[in-house]
């Protein structure tokens, strides 16, 4: 946010604060959700650079297109097992895993 836009919301008394803040998350539970979204995110992006229908990964992983979806919005009710095993069986190494782990998240709060 810009620093004058966060002045003229202060200054009518909103308070301005992170997501973090409003939801009252810990240093690891924060750490923990921007890991589920990066990985969330890569996935997506390795499946559509691959050409990949949602269908189609379903199906290598034994799963459902909509289960696949959900993996890609970072749905809470997928686990992190599952997004680490699609990854892999879309072409991803332990290497390229820490480095998705290790990097801030690119989507937007």
């Amino acid at each position: 946010m810009r620093e004058e836009k966060k002045r003229r919301l202060e200054a009518k008394g909103w308070r301005v604060g992170t997501t973090s803040d409003f939801l009252g998350l810990s240093p690891s539970e924060e750490a923990y959700i921007e890991i589920r979204l990066a990985l969330a995110d890569a996935l997506k992006r390795r499946r559509v650079r691959k050409h990949i229908t949602q269908e189609d990964l379903a199906r290598v992983v034994e799963s459902s297109q909509s289960r696949v979806a959900k993996m890609e919005a970072g749905d809470a009710t997928v686990s992190i097992d599952l997004l680490i095993r699609t990854l892999l069986a879309l072409g991803a190494t332990k290497r390229s895993l820490g480095t998705i782990i290790s990097s801030k998240s690119q989507r937007a709060a």
